[in-house]
């Protein structure tokens, strides 16, 4: 039996017994739907008499309504049972599909081992029939033309793969550069803002050292307005009588008991010694003057001067 021969009696039997297979499956589904025609209207009418039982007085519609429900359930039920036999029957031809193509594959299978055993057993052999040797470069054609087409589908696909790989290398550049710019903006803004930081904290340590340079200097003008002013009213003029009421530690107490007098209305005057800052009341014109306000300031408790006296107060560089 040649191979054409045995691979048509194969496929026959495949297609014989697929049919039989079918027309039983079909058969069966009938007879069910036949079944549950027959019982479905046997319910109906044993329902309906039910019914009719319970209610005997109700109006003819009432039955007619009835009959109409029913009737609309067996066609949808009929229509369920065909629709189920004819999924079971597409299921069945489906498998006998497959069956034929398992059946035809397993064929060219056993025909192509049968080409490759002849092939190497009768390669210079004369009795190889002319449709195998066309059947063999026919195949060895279609594998150039697979194995042609596979390679062209890796070049393409190695291609792509390059191109891909080409265009994540560039993302990533980008993504990189983006960073990095993002990231030197930062340290910019950064910097800058401790530049501005650090020049405001100058410009405030500048600002606050030329104030406190100019109070200063205020201070020390003002001293030596007072000197000069305490000079020349006992270098120059004809009163040189003062009462000293305190010898001040340092230049805050010097402030706080001169406001003291001056609140009450003397004339106050600070000198600097070795020893503290002299506060002094006056001049008077003479020395029983002097003495006269030496006792009203020792004498005033609000003051609380006691220890007040009179000086003939000259600078230091006039003294004998």
């Amino acid at each position: 039996m040649s191979m054409n021969n045995k691979q048509r009696w194969m496929g026959g039997v495949v297609l014989l017994g697929g049919g039989v297979l079918l027309a039983a499956l079909l058969l069966k589904g009938k007879e069910e739907i036949h079944q549950n025609n027959v019982e479905q209207p046997v319910e109906a009418v044993q329902q309906k008499k039910n019914e009719l039982e319970a209610v005997q007085l109700q109006p003819l519609t009432v039955d007619v309504e009835t009959e109409k429900r029913l009737l609309e359930e067996q066609r949808r039920a009929r229509e369920k049972a065909v629709a189920e036999q004819e999924a079971r029957a597409a299921e069945y031809l489906r498998m006998q599909q497959e069956a034929e193509a398992e059946a035809a594959r397993r064929a060219a299978e056993e025909y192509a081992a049968m080409n490759a055993r002849r092939n190497a057993a009768q390669q210079s052999s004369d009795n190889i029939p002319p449709e195998l040797v066309e059947d063999e470069a026919e195949k060895q054609k279609r594998l150039a033309e697979e194995k042609r087409i596979a390679e062209q589908k890796r070049l393409a696909e190695q291609k792509e793969q390059q191109a891909k790989s080409s265009e994540e290398q560039k993302r990533k550049a980008e993504a990189e550069k983006r960073a990095a710019e993002k990231k030197a903006a930062e340290q910019k803004a950064a910097e800058e803002k401790r530049k501005a930081e650090e020049a405001k904290k100058k410009a405030e340590a500048d600002k606050k050292a030329a104030e406190e340079k100019k109070r200063k200097a205020a201070e020390e003008a003002k001293k030596k307005a007072e000197a000069e002013k305490a000079r020349d009213l006992l270098e120059n003029g004809d009163r040189q009588w003062m009462v000293q009421v305190a010898l001040a530690a340092n230049e805050a107490n010097a402030d706080a008991l001169a406001a003291k007098l001056r609140a009450k209305g003397y004339k106050v005057t600070k000198s600097p010694t070795s020893k503290g800052i002299r506060i002094m009341v006056g001049p008077s014109k003479d020395r029983d003057s002097a003495d006269a306000l030496r006792k009203k300031i020792n004498s005033d408790a609000s003051l609380n001067m006691k220890s007040a006296w009179v000086i003939d107060w000259v600078p230091l560089d006039k003294r004998q």
